[in-house]
């Protein structure tokens, strides 16, 4: 399947030798890749695609110029082996490129690979959540954008109105969804309502940069990650066309990366948007190489710790709610002090268990202890009634 839709990248990428302390000596080139993938964990994939956005059309570029960068940087002190599966160039039809990114997303989820994908234009993430459909269980889906992109009354998919298509296709394995980073002047009304309504989490660029701590838990819990580099502000990253002067700081955008690598769910990963025409002096592409630097540094650093009933590594706690008699649980790892709380499962909606576990922070306790109910608690408890 893979040489059916993969491209070799430049050929000068991987002509210099790299020193021992760079990545590209750890990274598996295309060329050496062994057939069957084996002992392959994460695998980096271009996307030379961009026909689907309305106003950055030139991010096609992009994946070689980051490659590059990437490869360049410090490699990790790990025994996981990371692989290159090189560029999917444009199909025939924008439609052709979405079809063979899902598939290979699809097949690399199935051997239980990582896929890291630098694109192109940002509604290659629809091609992205296709590829869990046929998984059946539901995901979380996190996108970090300056924008919710639910622009409707347009025809076909583009890098604006991707996020209505995700939403209402058929069969939905979508249970939550979180934009993190949006801006309310560049947010309609609407596409507001529609996260109300559906129960999903838009997280504020004000909010996101006034604690990003609690980001955290929101990323900890989603297996698809998928940024905009429009979501970081034109000084740090100018290689957008809707760059704002307002935005997430470089190192934060690193920072939530970083957050997702670590979440023991996270099992795909893009980042898109990224413009050759309108960088400066490569700041646009070295920043994106070192966003996807920092999530593979979160995924050499995996706690693989979920609470579990009579396990030493946990701690239960257990809060009293006097007005409305009412009990709410949560978890603490003793390994990585992360926490986690119980949210109740409605008898018609029961499967086997009574509560669905879902990550959290330390302030979600507190606010139980001060006998208030946790927003993401309400939002999940809505779900599952």
């Amino acid at each position: 399947m893979f040489e059916e839709f993969l491209r070799l990248p430049d050929y000068d990428i991987y002509e210099h030798p790299f020193n021992d302390s760079q990545f590209g000596n750890q990274l598996i080139a295309p060329l050496m890749l062994p057939d069957s993938m084996e002992g392959i964990q994460v695998a980096i994939i271009g996307v030379r695609e961009d026909r689907g956005s309305k106003h950055n059309v030139g991010s096609a570029q992009a994946p070689d110029e980051i490659r590059r960068q990437l490869l360049a940087l410090t490699k990790f002190n790990t025994e996981i082996k990371f692989g290159d599966l090189g560029n999917i160039d444009p199909g025939a039809s924008l439609q052709d490129s979405y079809v063979a990114l899902s598939k290979i997303v699809n097949e690399l989820l199935h051997l239980k690979i990582l896929p890291v994908i630098i694109g192109g234009s940002h509604d290659l993430t629809f091609s992205q959540y296709s590829a869990y459909q046929d998984l059946k269980h539901n995901i979380s889906m996190s996108v970090v954008d300056s924008m919710i992109d639910f622009h409707d009354g347009e025809d076909g998919i583009n890098d604006e109105n991707f996020l209505g298509r995700i939403f209402v296709m058929e069969p939905s394995c979508l249970f939550q969804a979180n934009i993190i980073a949006h801006q309310a002047h560049l947010t309609t009304p609407q596409a507001m309502d529609v996260m109300e309504k559906l129960h999903f989490e838009s997280y504020r660029l004000g909010k996101v940069r006034s604690d990003i701590y609690e980001m955290e838990p929101v990323l900890r819990g989603s297996h698809l990650l998928s940024i905009d580099l429009s979501s970081v502000r034109f000084a740090d990253s100018p290689a957008n066309y809707t760059a704002s002067p307002n935005g997430l700081f470089g190192e934060e955008a690193c920072q939530l990366a970083r957050y997702a690598g670590q979440s023991d769910t996270t099992d795909s990963f893009g980042l898109y948007g990224c413009n050759l025409a309108y960088d400066n002096r490569d700041q646009s592409v070295k920043l994106a190489a070192q966003i996807i630097w920092y999530f593979l540094d979160g995924f050499c650093n995996r706690h693989q710790d979920f609470p579990k009933e009579h396990d030493e590594n946990y701690l239960k706690y257990t809060v009293q709610f006097k007005e409305n008699k009412y009990e709410m649980s949560f978890w603490k790892s003793k390994k990585s002090d992360r926490w986690w709380m119980e949210v109740p499962v409605s008898r018609s909606k029961r499967n086997q268990k009574k509560f669905h576990i879902i990550p959290c922070s330390y302030h979600d306790y507190q606010l139980a202890c001060a006998e208030e109910v946790p927003e993401r608690w309400m939002k999940t408890y809505a779900k599952l009634s």
